[in-house]
């Protein structure tokens, strides 16, 4: 996929969440070199979790951390694997100094969402935001010069998700390569965390994004500790406020390791009840457990004990 200059020296991976990293990490496998990782210094865990892939032997040849655009490195690198293709940094970085190819990562729910604005189902937006016009405009030309490599085959899609018979066939019409992986680096590199229980809750962001109230999601964590006592894993913008509220929970021990959840699970030594409401999550850890006899059991919005 990648043109004879860009295969001559390591790709760099622009990521900016923790699992667009462990993302990288798997992509990085399948590369003949070891890559360069602009890392964004969006929170703590960023470094916890770029420090937690190299000492499992992550072929990242240097971790270059960032603010806004890593202009150097993506000059100096010209095949590039980005985490958020909706963001207006790379909308802007591929119409000044575009790739000579690139590599779509795994951005949680927002996977499904690259593609449909790529085969054209939907306009090159993030899901339920509104965009200025000077956005707009960069999002028509991003998504232009993803097509005009995609015709040069130069542009693929590593991904952990399926997108499903139909968004399939329009991507193959646009001679897009989906590369799919099952985690198979983070499975193979898994060391045990000591989680303090096999019954696990997956923190939400719900709150912090304001589409779902606190006192509903306190709400929702202590009727499952009146079930069982339950491991609470924190999710990563969760506010002190909220994790101090779930921690004062009866029959909640919240258990920060700092990680992403895909790095802490990977290590399973036993079956584990995994419960969370919807999410990506799902999809990933699904893969990440498979064989350990684990099961995720995702609750929903309208479950009587969430109203």
């Amino acid at each position: 996929m990648r043109s004879a200059e860009s295969a001559q020296s390591p790709a760099v991976a622009w990521v900016e969440s923790p699992l667009q990293l462990v993302a990288a990490a798997e992509w990085a496998e399948t590369q003949p070199h070891r890559i360069v990782v602009a890392l964004r210094v969006t929170s703590p865990q960023m470094p916890a979790t770029a420090a937690e892939l190299l000492s499992r032997g992550a072929r990242f040849g240097e971790c270059v951390p960032f603010f806004g655009i890593p202009w150097q490195l993506l000059s100096r690198h010209r095949s590039w694997a980005v985490g958020d293709a909706f963001s207006g940094q790379f909308r802007l970085a591929s119409a000044v100094r575009p790739p000579l190819s690139l590599t779509l990562l795994d951005d949680g729910s927002q996977a499904s969402a690259i593609v449909d604005a790529l085969v054209g189902r939907t306009s090159f937006a993030r899901p339920h935001q509104r965009e200025s016009t000077a956005l707009t405009t960069l999002g028509i030309l991003a998504r232009d010069r993803m097509l005009a490599l995609a015709a040069r085959d130069r542009l693929e899609i590593a991904t952990a998700f399926e997108f499903g018979a139909v968004r399939t066939v329009l991507l193959s019409d646009q001679r897009i390569p989906v590369t799919s992986h099952r985690f198979d680096w983070v499975r193979r590199t898994a060391r045990p965390i000591a989680v303090p229980g096999n019954r696990v809750l997956l923190g939400s962001a719900l709150p912090t994004d304001g589409r779902m109230p606190v006192d509903r999601y306190l709400r929702w964590v202590r009727s499952e500790a009146a079930d069982s006592p339950l491991i609470y894993l924190p999710h990563r913008r969760e506010t002190a406020a909220v994790r101090d509220a779930v921690a004062a929970i009866a029959g909640v021990r919240v258990f920060d390791s700092g990680l992403p959840v895909e790095l802490v699970l990977a290590g399973a030594q036993e079956p584990l009840e995994v419960i969370t409401l919807p999410t990506s999550a799902r999809t990933t850890l699904t893969h990440v457990l498979e064989g350990t006899g684990s099961s995720i059991r995702t609750r929903s919005l309208h479950r009587e004990s969430i109203r």
